[in-house]
C-alpha cells in the first residue's frame, strides 16, 4: 500500500514565536510576560545572592536593620525641605556601597519607580492651578481668570517655583523611602526579616500572609509559565482571537487553581499540628558590634532630624 502523509506535516506552519520587521526582532506579548516573570524569579535569586555577600550591612543583625528601616522612613516624611533628603539619599548610596551592592542595577530600579510614583504623580502639583506662586515657566495663556465654584482658573497657567520645590520634595521621599527599602531588602535574608518582625511583637497572622505570599509569588509564575509553554509545545498555528480565548481560560483556570492550592496548604498545616502560632528558630545573639553600629547608625537619624 502507498502510504499517504498527513496533510499538516506537508504545510509549512506559521511563525509564532517573532515576528520579524526588517532587522528588529519582536517578540508576542505573551513571550514577553513570560520573559518580564523569568526576570522577577531571577531578580529574587540575586536578592539572595548579595544578601549572603561579605558587605557592611550584610552581618548587621537584622532586628537592627528593621529598626534603621522604620526609623529612617519616619525621619524622610518628617523632613520639610530639600538639603535634608538629598543628605539622606548621599548617606544611603554610601552605605549600598559599603554592602557591596551593584549600584548601577540597584539605583536603576529606585530610579524607575522613583521617577513614576514620585515625579508623574506628583507633577501635576507644580502648575498654579494647583500650588500657586511665581510662575516661571508659562505653559497656557487664557483670555481671562475663570472661577468655577471653590476653584479659580488664573489667566496664565505655568508651573511654579513652589510647585517645582513641592514636586522636587515628593520625588526625593519616594526615591529614599525605596533605596533604605531595597536596601533592608537585598542585604537581609527573607527568613531573617520575618524573625526581626517576630521579635518586634508583630502579630501572627501578619506575618503567616506575608511569608505565603512571598512564597506563592514563586509558584504562581512558574505554574504561569508551565501552561504557557504546554500550550505553545502543542501549537502549530495560532491567531489573535484564539489567543485571546486562551488567555481568559487560563485566568479562570489559575483562579480556580489558586483556590485549591489554598485549601491543600491549609489542609495540610492543620495535619502537621498548626495553631496560628508562628514558632520559629532561636534568635542569633546580638553582639557588641551590632550595638555599636546600630547605636551609630541611630545617632545620624537623630542629627538628620535636627537638621
Amino acid at each position: 500500500m502507498k502510504s499517504e502523509i498527513p496533510f499538516f506535516l506537508l504545510t509549512k506552519p506559521h511563525q509564532y514565536s517573532a515576528k520579524t520587521t526588517g532587522a528588529v526582532s519582536r517578540a508576542p506579548a505573551l513571550d514577553r510576560g513570560i520573559d518580564h516573570l523569568a526576570r522577577l524569579i531571577k531578580t529574587t535569586y540575586v536578592q539572595w545572592e548579595t544578601a549572603r555577600k561579605e558587605g557592611f550591612f550584610q552581618k548587621l543583625d537584622a532586628r537592627v536593620k528593621v529598626l534603621f528601616l522604620l526609623f529612617f522612613i519616619i525621619i524622610v516624611s518628617m523632613k520639610r525641605s530639600l538639603l535634608p533628603e538629598v543628605t539622606i539619599g548621599v548617606f544611603v548610596f554610601a552605605l549600598a556601597a559599603l554592602s557591596r551592592l551593584n549600584l548601577i542595577a540597584f539605583y536603576k530600579r529606585v530610579m524607575f519607580f522613583g521617577f513614576v510614583f514620585g515625579f508623574l504623580i506628583a507633577l501635576p502639583s507644580s502648575l498654579n492651578v494647583i500650588t500657586g506662586g511665581d510662575v516661571v515657566i508659562p505653559i497656557v495663556h487664557l483670555p481671562k481668570p475663570y472661577h468655577f465654584w471653590v476653584y479659580h482658573i488664573p489667566e496664565t497657567i505655568g508651573i511654579t517655583r513652589q510647585g517645582i520645590e513641592v514636586v522636587a520634595m515628593l520625588t526625593l521621599r519616594v526615591i529614599n523611602s525605596l533605596s533604605l527599602s531595597l536596601l533592608v531588602i537585598y542585604t537581609t535574608p527573607f527568613p531573617e526579616i520575618i524573625k526581626a518582625l517576630k521579635s518586634l511583637k508583630v502579630p501572627d497572622p501578619f506575618l503567616m500572609i506575608v511569608t505565603l505570599a512571598y512564597k506563592y509569588i514563586f509558584v504562581f509564575a512558574r505554574t504561569i509559565e508551565d501552561v504557557y509553554l504546554a500550550k505553545k509545545s502543542k501549537t502549530i498555528e495560532v491567531n489573535a482571537a484564539e489567543t485571546r480565548n486562551w488567555i481568559a481560560g487560563r485566568m479562570a483556570f489559575l483562579l480556580r487553581k489558586t483556590r485549591v492550592r489554598c485549601e491543600d496548604v491549609f489542609n495540610a498545616m492543620l495535619a502537621r499540628g498548626f495553631s496560628g502560632n508562628v514558632s520559629l528558630y532561636p534568635y542569633r545573639k546580638t553582639t557588641k558590634k551590632d550595638l555599636f553600629i546600630g547605636s551609630f547608625l541611630f545617632f545620624i537619624g537623630f542629627l538628620f532630624l535636627l537638621f
